[in-house]
């Protein structure tokens, strides 16, 4: 399609504009070709023939719909009104700062703080696509940081701009990006430090411009560095061209370097006193721009701020110092005040206080600087020379020397700082970001403009070369024919300016010459370029300038100064003074061969993609522009071997104001920074690039059913684009997208909108015909009504007269007495019939109700008879079935009251054999005294043996003595003396000690006088209590022969009773007499076991009282007087008389626990021997109100008695049984009194043993007193034993009664059953009933009987084991429980068929052992050991979602069992009274309960964000992207960033993916038996943080904020809520999670106009703040052409009526932000008595107690 084809009506185009550079007009006449003007009409309605040259026509606007993309790539026609436009439209309406320009990120400045910096927006575009989100400066960061990380390669981000267009604060936040992303491993904190740079470098290369508060007068690339994990290791920064000019001067309102005011605001602290400063003011260097202070800006703060960021990069105090005695002296310099001596000399004071100063701060020497200061010296061949200054170059001498010094100061900083970043190691990758002024064109442009604009130059070359190797790229990829693209290329600029002989060459060379001058070397200029290179012009009006055509614009510069600054030159007798200098940081500054700056070069090795060029003289290195080219070659190596990302920040307006926008000066920096040029290369071949699907979704309206029907969208779409674009030129089919040129979108658009507008008119045409329709047809039904009533009356008023009314009358009258006659006979006939009729059917009525009286009468008769027929045989039958029933069940008790007669039996027996096995050990015992006692004596045998024979050897040795001194008297007659006296001394020893021996022996059998006399009195006492107790034997004989007796007579008692029971039942025709029989039974067995329990008592109390007088006759008091101390210390001296004491009282209490215990078994029994009559009893009523259902039927009478004649057929078998248990009663009576027998014959022999004893004697002395010891401990132990025997002997007699009781009861059952077995004999020839209906009732007595059975087999076997609820364990088994229990337990394998949070109520059986044991450190060693497993089992498992919903549950289960049976209050009202009796004994867990608190809420937290890692990546997918609502959103074309998407789209997530992501996490939840009211906080806290991602996407997402994705979004919704009520999940509030999300989809459909929506607006968003309100507003995105956009008075409007709101900045939601987690106290309901062990957990070593 032609161009000029599209210049029709309606459609709009640009015309330039003086004031706003372009305005919008719109077409008013179709254009034809050759037409010389163009009818027009602009937006203020003014219309104009705007005159057009046929082959340059104006540009076409876009289609609104297109208006404010994100890219301007994505625009249909691509030129400079179209993207000055867009711009504007993005700046102002929608408040959005950032803009995509193919591979360019347009940033304007909007000199205000937004809140679109914070982390929650940083991690939002972590990891995203660069198309995904809306531009912003973290997404181009995230691009670089992304590439570097997939594809191994160094990347570099390239900011440029004017200044004040905020190039430092995007510099920055790129950098902070990186260092939130990328923490460092180490704990160096590297990425602080990297951002601890900026304030720095701020601080002394940032300075306030009339264009910018804050601006970089400085280049600035810094080098972050990577590790291979893509971590932070280190930085390096490189600087250029510093601006050393604004040292010594400043233009009006503007400033010095910031750290000179900082100083100064800080003069007055005690650290920076001696430096001797004052207020800026006070300076000439900081006050000569006349703005000594920043709106906004406190100077002392920021001091305070530049001193941490030193300290924190390591920089000590020291070194801060001398920085600030540095900059102190650079300012003493400034107010050196120099004066003129005549016109050709000047002088310094040499008191001046700040020449003084200065020197005193570099150490100094005052005389030669003052004098140096003021003169120079001139070297020649022959002789040197000293030539005063004047004062203004005195002055130039003083201020060259201030600038040297700040620079040798500055990079003195950044060479510290760059130490400070190092790194040790070798970097992987680094990401380079290049902060460099863009660039400049002022009214007068000197040297340093120069410069800037010839690196603009070589970096817009290094740009176009990458954009149009990416072009190249693009259409190699997708496969399309590739066709030369004409772009600017400046090569020929740069080679002007570097090649050789070009400017800066030959400002070198001027430099060189002694005599150089600005006018000499700009001749040379002239000479060589004008007319001579097209890029260099000569101003006609100046002989003082020259021109250079750079790429953005013509730019005059002004040769004053230009040799000066690129010498940069200081004399040398200054910088010998300094190099002289005591300071030592002054003196390196100015020695000959200084440290290199920045070990930059030396980590680097790149190969220039051009030649660099080298100047051959060594001396044209040292000139500012040398040093500068070199440094710009190297800058340019680096990014050529780099992929480069660029950021282009735009000054919207000059007096900065927030979001004004000046088309001028933002079209002349699009110009300057190469956007346009980008939107040129593009628009020269396709710029509009559409993926097939967005293509399909977008046009489908224009596609045919035909080509619809189609399977391949492919293929649909080129069958579409070659029916509507004849021209195949004007677009390619890729691999993947569609390629358009200029304008072919925007006719694909107008086709649209056409085919919908027709749609629409359809539409409207069909609805307004319907309405007129529907209007004429009530118009013509109200038309025909009218006519009906108004014909109708005017028929009425023609046909009425006088005598057609007297006619009508008198037809009335007599049609009135001709009906009334015509009546009145038919009522006379009438009557008469009725009369008849009535009177023979009264009649009939009567008789008939006579006879049914008679025959009712007679029936009541038979009823009378045959229902008291019927009673009778019912009552007989009911009689006959209770008999029966009553006869099995007591055969059964009786049954079971032998058998447990015998197991009381059995363990009588075992009871004995203890008892004899006891008794053999006590002779045992005795024996093993015996023996020791004759030991003893043996022993005093063998040392009176020894005595003896010393005696012997004594004598010997004497008499050899005696032999000796014979031989030895004459020698030694001494010692015979002494001799004589020891052997005396030796006699009188030995006759003392003969003498004690003696003396013991008498007092020995004294006393054995004394005990014999004692054992006799003591065995009378025993002699006469034996007497006693044959006594007391044989009344216990006769009161058992009074027992029996009484036995009898109550025997005799209960057969006349029967007699009369007899008597009654042959009488009593009704069932409650039998009930009464059966209770007045029930009583007198009571009377008899009451008269049983009062002769225990009786026999008990006997019992006591003879063993209080064996007590009382044994007197211990008196044994003890008569033992010595000696003899008791020797008795007790291993404690062997405590221990049998302690054990005789353990015994004694281990036999009555057992009694009570069997005590308590029996109450328990005869307990569920009644619950069992209750339960018979009421299916015998059961069984009555069924038996009288059924009695109701009258047939089938006579096979009653069949049925009863086979039930006489089984009472002989009964009979038998009855009589198998009496034989056995019988043989159980005769074992009884064996068995009584045997006792009575062990008593009589134990009563023999004890007076044996008393009459045995012991041998020897030492025999006396261990018989008096083992008499005494067998005494208490016979008198023990005798208790036990006598409770048994009772227990016995009881057992008789009981058992003579039974045969009683037994006896009366064999009667009734012969009585009843009469009685069935009589029936069978009265009774008969149906057989079917007494099989029924026989088999549910046989199923109750089954169950009694069951039931009492369960009981007995639940006595028999009745568990506690304890695992008892050993110590060393406890690794093996966390082993096996934690460590290797998989959830799946538990959670089957089994309770919840098993494993917890294990362990807590486990503690509860522990506490019964009473062991602290065994308790304490447990659950220590159990919760470190729980810890290492979550620990090794933290990404297991299964596993720690698993242990979550436990721990909670676990921490509810140890405040369940924790004994406290509080939680024992919840229990049942079984589960209060397994309540913790002895130990507090209260503080363990708060340990398993902060475990069970770490496992929580961790659990939780396993869920939200797993189900985060589907949010966006599934809630914002896919369409729930399939054909509502068409998409629009994202321009060159979009997301990469193909024809099959099954593998994105969907809604769907979310809802089963939520259904697997909540069913494993409820598998794991996680408690109710955690799974509503775990579901709440998923259900945020959807609402919140989803929501922080859409505030990122322009294309996203449109009123049909508000429709999907709300659709998503109600589909979450929809699985809310499904998992019965409504409590959780879980759904007000999602308010924010609902409101914002509501905000998104509701209609935004008038002051109505606005107002409806701030009431229905209020979980939304004001920043988000106003955010979605404006970044409300109409999809079709019929929507229209927010205005921006609208969103003022909002804003204004929002302001009361008290809510923060923030936009973004905290996705991390995690709800207070409480644990409800929840009792279990499983008793530990019921938990069992499976076999799969291993645990065999554990048992239940």
């Amino acid at each position: 399609m032609a161009l000029a084809e599209l210049y029709t009506q309606y459609n709009r185009v640009w015309i330039p504009d003086s004031e706003e550079v372009w305005q919008s007009a719109e077409i008013t006449k179709d254009y034809k070709a050759g037409d010389r003007f163009l009818h027009v009409q602009l937006e203020d309605g003014t219309e104009l023939n705007y005159p057009v040259d046929p082959s340059a026509l104006p540009p076409l606007r876009n289609p609104d719909i297109l208006v404010g993309e994100n890219d301007l790539t994505a625009l249909s026609y691509l030129h400079e009104p179209a993207v000055l436009h867009n711009l504007k439209v993005r700046f102002v309406e929608s408040r959005l700062i950032y803009t995509y320009s193919g591979i360019i990120l347009v940033a304007i400045n909007p000199y205000k703080q937004l809140p679109i910096y914070g982390d929650a927006i940083i991690h939002a575009y972590s990891g995203q696509n660069m198309g995904d989100m809306d531009p912003h400066i973290f997404a181009v960061a995230e691009e670089a940081y992304k590439q570097m990380a997939r594809n191994s390669k160094n990347q570099s981000i390239i900011v440029s701009g004017e200044s004040g267009a905020g190039k430092t604060v995007s510099a920055r936040y790129t950098m902070r990006y990186f260092a939130t992303v990328s923490k460092s491993s180490s704990n160096a904190h590297v990425e602080d430090k990297v951002l601890a740079s900026n304030p720095i470098t701020e601080a002394v290369g940032n300075a306030k411009t009339t264009r910018n508060d804050n601006s970089s007068r400085f280049g600035k690339y810094t080098e972050i560095s990577f590790d291979p994990s893509y971590r932070i290791i280190g930085a390096n920064m490189r600087t250029y061209l510093l601006e050393k000019s604004r040292v010594v001067f400043q233009s009006e309102n503007e400033r010095n370097y910031h750290i000179f005011y900082q100083l100064c605001a800080s003069a007055m602290q005690p650290e920076f006193r001696h430096l001797k400063l004052g207020s800026a003011e006070e300076f000439n260097y900081t006050r000569m721009g006349g703005s000594t202070t920043i709106e906004g800006v406190d100077d002392r703060a920021n001091m305070i701020e530049t001193q941490k960021t030193f300290a924190l990069l390591g920089l000590r105090e020291d070194f801060q110092m001398d920085v600030f005695k540095t900059l102190a002296a650079i300012l003493h310099l400034g107010n050196l005040e120099i004066t003129a001596v005549g016109d050709e000399r000047s002088s310094i004071d040499l008191e001046d206080s700040h020449l003084n100063m200065f020197c005193e701060l570099l150490e100094l020497n005052s005389d030669k600087m003052a004098q140096w200061l003021c003169h120079r010296k001139i070297i020649t061949t022959s002789e040197t020379v000293i030539k005063p200054m004047t004062k203004p170059q005195a002055l130039n001498a003083r201020d060259a020397l201030a600038k040297k010094i700040y620079s040798h100061l500055f990079d003195f900083i950044v060479e510290r700082i760059n130490q400070a970043l190092q790194f040790s190691g070798k970097q992987h990758t680094f990401i380079g970001v290049l902060d460099i002024y863009g660039f400049e064109t002022f009214d007068v442009n000197s040297f340093e403009q120069f410069c800037i604009n010839y690196a603009n130059e070589k970096l817009q070359q290094q740009f176009n070369l990458h954009v149009f190797k990416l072009e190249q790229e693009e259409y190699m990829k997708e496969d399309i024919p590739w066709t030369l693209i004409d772009f600017y290329d400046n090569q020929p600029v740069i080679d002007l300016i570097e090649a050789k002989m070009g400017i800066l060459e030959l400002l070198d060379e001027e430099c060189l010459l002694p005599q150089g001058t600005d006018e000499n070397w700009l001749q040379k200029l002239y000479n060589n370029f004008v007319n001579k290179n097209a890029l260099f012009e000569k101003p006609r009006m100046s002989n003082t300038s020259f021109i250079v055509q750079h790429f953005a614009d013509k730019v005059e510069y002004k040769c004053e100064g230009f040799l000066e600054k690129n010498r940069d030159t200081v004399y040398e007798v200054l910088m010998e003074i300094l190099k002289e200098s005591k300071f030592r940081l002054c003196a390196s500054f100015f020695q000959d061969n200084p440290a290199p700056i920045s070990p930059f070069s030396s980590t680097i090795s790149i190969k220039s993609a051009r030649p660099v060029l080298k100047s051959p003289n060594k001396q044209l290195r040292m000139t500012v522009g040398s040093k500068f080219r070199s440094s710009l070659s190297l800058l340019m190596e680096t990014l050529n071997a780099t992929t480069p990302h660029y950021v282009r920040c735009i000054k919207p307006n000059d007096e900065k104001q927030p979001f004004e926008f000046d088309s001028k000066r933002v079209a002349q920096q699009l110009r300057a920074c190469g956007v346009l040029e980008t939107i040129r290369i593009s628009a020269q071949s396709y710029p509009s690039r559409w993926t097939y699907i967005e293509f399909f979704s977008r046009y489908s309206i224009l596609m045919t059913q035909q080509e619809l029907s189609f399977n391949d969208k492919k293929q649909i779409c080129k069958t579409v684009l070659q029916r509507l674009i004849q021209d195949p030129n004007q677009y390619q089919f890729g691999r993947t997208k569609i390629f358009f040129r200029a304008g072919q979108v925007a006719y694909l658009e107008k086709l649209r909108s056409d085919k919908l507008r027709h749609a629409c008119i359809v539409i409207q045409k069909g609805v307004r015909g319907w309405r007129q329709r529907r209007r004429f047809l009530r118009v013509k039904q109200a038309a025909v009504t009218i006519q009906q009533y108004f014909r109708g009356q005017r028929a009425v008023r023609q046909a009425i007269t006088a005598q057609a009314l007297k006619q009508t009358w008198a037809a009335i009258i007599i049609q009135k007495y001709c009906r009334g006659y015509l009546v009145r006979k038919l009522c006379q006939l009438i009557q008469v019939a009725a009369v008849t009729i009535q009177a023979y059917t009264r009649g009939f009525l009567a008789r008939k109700k006579y006879r049914k009286m008679l025959e009712e009468h007679k029936a009541v008769i038979l009823q009378k008879y045959a229902r008291a027929w019927l009673a009778r045989r019912r009552f007989q039958n009911i009689r006959r079935f209770v008999l029966n029933i009553q006869l099995s069940y007591r055969v059964q008790r009786l049954q079971k009251k032998i058998e447990e007669q015998s197991k009381e039996n059995h363990g009588l027996l075992e009871r004995l054999t203890n008892l004899a096995s006891t008794h053999m050990n006590d002779l045992d015992t005795i024996q093993k005294l015996e023996s020791e006692l004759e030991k003893l004596a043996a022993q005093k045998r063998t040392y009176e043996e020894k005595g003896k024979k010393y005696k012997e050897d004594s004598e010997q040795k004497i008499l050899k003595l005696e032999s000796q001194n014979k031989d030895l008297r004459e020698q030694k007659e001494t010692l015979e003396v002494k001799l004589q006296e020891k052997t005396e001394e030796m006699k009188e020893k030995m006759d003392e000690l003969t003498q004690q021996l003696f003396d013991d022996v008498r007092k020995e059998e004294s006393q054995r006088m004394i005990l014999e006399k004692n054992f006799q009195s003591q065995k009378q006492d025993y002699e006469k209590e034996i007497e006693s107790l044959k006594g007391e034997i044989k009344v216990l004989r006769e009161e058992k022969t009074q027992l029996q007796q009484q036995i009898q007579q109550e025997i005799t008692i209960q057969d006349d009773l029967k007699i009369e029971v007899g008597q009654l039942t042959k009488q009593a025709q009704k069932i409650p007499e039998l009930q009464k029989e059966i209770e007045l039974l029930q009583t007198q067995k009571l009377d008899v076991e009451k008269q049983a329990q009062s002769q225990k008592r009786e026999m008990r109390e006997k019992m006591s009282e003879v063993t209080k007088q064996l007590l009382e006759s044994y007197d211990f008091e008196d044994v003890r007087s008569r033992l010595s101390t000696e003899d008791l210390e020797h008795l007790n001296e291993d404690g062997e008389l405590w221990f049998a004491y302690e054990g005789l009282k353990k015994a004694t209490r281990v036999l009555e626990s057992h009694f009570q215990s069997q005590k308590e078994n029996y109450e328990k029994e005869i307990e569920g021997l009644n619950l069992k009559v209750e339960h018979l009893s009421q299916d015998i009523n059961h069984l009555q109100k069924l038996f009288r259902e059924e009695n109701d039927i009258n047939d089938g009478i006579r096979l009653e008695v069949s049925r009863l004649t086979s039930e006489n057929l089984v009472i002989p078998d009964l009979k038998q049984q009855v009589s198998e248990l009496e034989n056995q009663k019988l043989d159980l009576e005769n074992r009884l009194q064996e068995q009584t027998a045997k006792l009575k014959g062990k008593v009589k022999l134990k009563l023999k043993e004890m007076s044996n004893r008393l009459h045995h004697e012991p041998e020897g002395d030492r025999t006396l007193r261990r018989t008096n010891e083992i008499q005494n401990e067998t005494d208490i132990e016979e008198k023990e034993r005798m208790n036990v025997i006598t409770q048994e002997m009772e227990g016995l007699s009881n057992g008789l009664k009981q058992d003579e009781i039974q045969a009683e009861v037994k006896s009366k059952m064999k009667q009734e059953t012969t009585r009843l077995t009469v009685e069935n004999m009589d029936l069978e020839e009265e009774l008969d009933m149906k057989d079917r209906i007494i099989k029924k009732l026989e088999d549910q007595i046989k199923t109750l009987t089954k169950t009694i059975e069951k039931g009492s087999e369960a009981h007995a076997s639940a006595l028999s084991k009745d568990y506690i609820g304890m695992m008892e364990y050993k110590r060393e088994d406890e690794e093996r429980i966390v082993q096996n229990l934690i460590l290797d337990l998989k959830p799946r394998g538990v959670v089957v068929n089994m309770i919840p949070g098993l494993p917890a109520h294990i362990l807590f059986m486990c503690v509860r052992y522990a506490d019964y044991l009473n062991d602290a450190d065994m308790l304490k060693s447990f659950i220590n050991v159990t919760i470190d497993g729980i810890k290492q089992a979550v620990k090794e498992n933290s990404e297991d979602f299964e596993m720690l919903s698993f242990w979550l549950s436990n721990t909670y289960y676990f921490l509810n069992c140890l405040k369940q049976y924790s004994g406290e209050e509080e939680f024992m009202k919840y229990n049942t009274p079984r589960q209060n009796k397994n309540c913790l004994k002895h130990f507090d867990l209260s503080e363990y309960r708060q340990v398993l608190s902060d475990l069970a809420i770490r496992i929580y937290h961790q659990f939780v964000l396993v869920m939200e890692n797993n189900i985060q990546h589907m949010i966006v997918p599934g809630m914002l992207e896919y369409e729930s609502l399939q054909g509502i959103s068409g998409l629009k074309p994202t321009g060159f960033r979009k997301r990469s998407s193909s024809i099959d789209d099954t593998d994105t997530y969907t809604m769907t993916s979310i809802l089963q992501q939520l259904s697997y996490f909540y069913s494993t939840m409820c598998q794991n038996g996680l408690d109710s009211e955690l799974l509503k906080q775990a579901v709440k806290q998923l259900f945020f943080l959807i609402g919140a991602v989803t929501l922080n996407s859409l505030f990122l997402r322009k294309d996203m904020c449109s009123c049909r994705k508000g429709m999907q979004i709300r659709c998503n919704i109600s589909y979450l809520e929809e699985w809310l009520k499904d998992k019965n999940l409504q409590g959780s509030n879980a759904k007000e999670t999602l308010e924010p999300l609902s409101q914002a989809a509501w905000l998104l459909q509701v209609k935004k106009i008038t002051d109505d929506d606005a107002k409806e607006i701030c009431e229905h968003c209020t979980s939304l703040s004001t920043v988000q309100i106003v955010k979605i507003l404006n970044s409300y995105t109409p999809i079709d052409d019929f929507e229209k956009r927010v205005t921006p008075s609208f969103v003022r409007k909002v804003q204004a009526m929002l302001n009361n709101r008290e809510d923060g900045p923030q936009l973004m939601l905290d996705t991390k932000y995690h709800f207070q987690v409480t644990f409800p106290f929840t009792p279990s309901p499983h008793d530990l008595e019921m938990i069992q062990v499976p076999s799969s957990f291993k645990l065999g070593f554990l048992t239940r107690v």
